[in-house]
């Protein structure tokens, strides 16, 4: 049962994650994900075969049900060239998802911090934080096509495009690397937020 709690809020953290990416480039001028009805909580919208679906499972099955587990959904569609603001609109869009995570991880985390919650409670509480802290933070891992790309890339400056076009051509593998041997550190770093948020330790 709480394998199946997990891979919920999992879920809707990636889309709500999304849903952000989407409102704000609707807010900047862009209406694509909008019109391609990606701003709405309907999961099916969100499905990825592969970050929603095989991984998450593939990951249950290599670590025998103890995680982490990780995936993703669908990238809303969004057009840049559509943005008000050109020179930082992509950074804003985003930062956005990575804010929203943190957001939903710090009101949970201060609602088990502050209000006298069952211990059942607390644990689902902590879970939503944790997977919400685990999220933002991996997807500000700046190698495309991951948000922290779009951060990256905002910020050097042209000079440095050579770092643009290995980041672009190694991708696939260095992310690969990533789940297999990074996911370990990015959760103890999500548990420790957990616990500087909720105030207690987080065990994980």
């Amino acid at each position: 049962m709480l394998t199946i709690f997990v891979l919920v809020i999992l879920f809707f953290s990636v889309v709500i994650h999304e849903i952000a990416h989407g409102s704000v480039a609707l807010h900047l001028g862009d209406p694509t994900a909008k019109n391609a009805g990606r701003l709405t909580l309907n999961p099916i919208k969100h499905i990825d075969l592969f970050g929603t679906i095989i991984l998450p499972i593939m990951l249950l099955i290599f670590t025998q049900g103890r995680g982490p587990i990780i995936g993703w959904a669908k990238p809303v569609p969004i057009n840049p060239f559509n943005f008000r603001d050109q020179k930082w609109g992509s950074l804003k869009v985003g930062v956005a998802g990575s804010a929203m995570n943190f957001l939903v991880a710090i009101i949970f985390g201060l609602s088990a911090r502050l209000l006298p919650l069952p211990e059942s409670l607390m644990t689902l509480f902590s879970i939503v934080v944790l997977y919400n802290f685990a999220w933002g933070i991996f997807n500000l891992f700046p190698v495309p096509p991951f948000d922290g790309s779009h951060v990256l890339f905002a910020l050097i400056p042209a000079r440095f495009d050579q770092i643009k076009l290995f980041l672009h051509k190694y991708s696939l593998f260095i992310i690969i690397l990533f789940i297999f041997w990074g996911l370990q550190w990015l959760f103890a770093a999500a548990a420790a937020l957990s616990s500087l948020v909720i105030g207690r330790p987080f065990i994980f």
